[in-house]
């Protein structure tokens, strides 16, 4: 197992990495909108913060050597799922078919009152 991290997404605030690669993959640990420079919830609603999210998982892909395109599989949690809509909108916007599997809930809460977060596993 090697340890990915990248200083253009947020920093772990805990005993986790950005990302791992093992056996041909890379495991991105949940990303919520935080700003990598400011250390801050990014302002505004879904779609900003969505867009944060997917921005911060690009960041750590590229860092391991692959991108976006290689996903395989994320899970989506978001706070409401009437944001649904809106998160979709942006998603769309980061991937192109095939589509990677995806699993999306909604939670009674996240860290630092973000409203999604995502976790992707993507090939190297």
């Amino acid at each position: 197992m090697e340890e990915v991290r990248t200083p253009d997404s947020p920093q772990p605030i805990g005993p986790y990495s950005q990302a791992v690669k093992s056996r041909g993959f890379i495991f991105c640990a949940g990303q919520i909108p935080l700003d990598p420079k400011t250390g801050q919830i990014v302002e505004g609603g879904i779609e900003e913060q969505t867009r944060r999210v997917l921005l911060n998982i690009q960041n750590i892909l590229r860092a391991g050597g692959t991108d976006l395109n290689k996903v395989v599989k994320a899970t989506v949690f978001l706070t409401d799922l009437d944001d649904f809509q809106g998160f979709n909108r942006v998603y769309s916007e980061f991937f192109q078919p095939p589509y990677p599997a995806r699993t999306t809930v909604q939670v009674a809460r996240l860290p630092r009152g973000s409203k999604i977060e995502i976790e992707v596993i993507a090939e190297i």
